[in-house]
């Protein structure tokens, strides 16, 4: 079963123009690709990439049923299958179906001056492993990936995952655990794109500082926010505790992730984790009647926290 919102209305051609070829031709050319991997490759092509999203999940009857749905540049589709990968193949399919019966959209034939991004090394194309070989080079630890944070509706999840290297950090969020990993690590090869790979080079020579604030800095920071934090009781009513510990964050240079468990607490109350970048890494609970109560608690109890150790001689 599939429907789709843009339905192309002319009738299926294949483009022979010099220059191009259509997607009729590369799946014939590529026969082994699934309905995903040649949906996927006009997407690169033509830098619409497919966003799947799962619509319907039925998985409490007998038999269980799936329902994805595909957007690729103007066109939405949907597919059903009894697992989710058949629902995203059905899905893929019914858009290729519509891509195909348009005239006007064909692939530009690569210059074969160019490299074929196909063809390039894998490695290449996975932030992930390349940020792990360039830390081998250098001699630097290997990046650890941590994920922080999961939310948003089921047909819409978004994953936060944070990447250490050294002691420095990264953040990265996607559609998948795996996207939010791969984007921490494109945003560290960003920062690296000026190396020499011949040379070996300090990493805080890179970075240029340290993405979090120590005890010791705390300590001794001139910091409005911190220095009324110390004087501050944190037991006045109708206080924004996240507002405040978010002032804190920004003048310290460090950044608050907020993890909502999904488990009720022993006396059944909603649960939150407040992690905080500081060096050495900061995370504390709070619990509450609503998910907005427990992420209060939790702010409440890091912005304790901070206050002790900020007080520390």
């Amino acid at each position: 079963m599939s429907h789709s919102r843009h339905r192309a209305e002319a009738p299926p051609l294949e483009r022979e123009d010099s220059g191009t070829f259509s997607l009729g031709k590369m799946i014939t050319a590529k026969p082994g690709k699934t309905p995903i991997q040649v949906l996927h490759e006009y997407g690169m092509k033509t830098k619409n990439i497919p966003v799947y999203e799962c619509e319907r999940s039925d998985v409490q009857i007998h038999v269980p049923t799936f329902t994805f749905r595909v957007t690729v540049g103007d066109i939405t589709c949907t597919g059903e299958g009894t697992s989710k990968k058949l629902a995203k193949h059905r899905a893929a399919e019914a858009a290729i179906n519509i891509l195909k019966a348009n005239a006007s959209i064909c692939f530009a034939v690569p210059d074969p001056s160019m490299p074929d991004p196909s063809k390039q090394p894998k490695n290449q194309l996975n932030p992930i492993g390349s940020l792990q070989e360039l830390a081998i080079h250098h001699g630097w630890r290997l990046p650890e990936y941590t994920l922080s944070q999961e939310g948003g509706p089921a047909h819409k999840r978004e994953y936060t995952t944070i990447c250490r290297l050294e002691s420095f950090m990264e953040t990265g969020k996607g559609a998948s655990k795996k996207q939010a990993k791969r984007n921490a690590a494109e945003k560290f090869l960003a920062k690296f794109s000026n190396i020499s790979p011949e040379n070996h080079i300090s990493l805080t020579n890179v970075v240029g500082h340290s993405l979090g604030c120590t005890w010791h800095s705390l300590r001794n920071s001139p910091g409005e926010k911190i220095n009324l934090l110390k004087r501050s009781l944190l037991s006045l009513p109708n206080t924004d505790y996240i507002q405040l510990l978010s002032e804190i964050a920004k003048e310290q240079g460090f950044s608050i992730t907020y993890l909502d468990i999904e488990e009720l607490s022993a006396n059944g109350q909603y649960q939150c984790l407040a992690e905080l970048s500081t060096s050495p890494i900061t995370v504390c609970h709070g619990s509450g009647i609503s998910c907005g109560n427990a992420q209060s608690d939790a702010a409440h109890n890091a912005l304790q926290y901070l206050k002790i150790i900020a007080e520390r001689k």
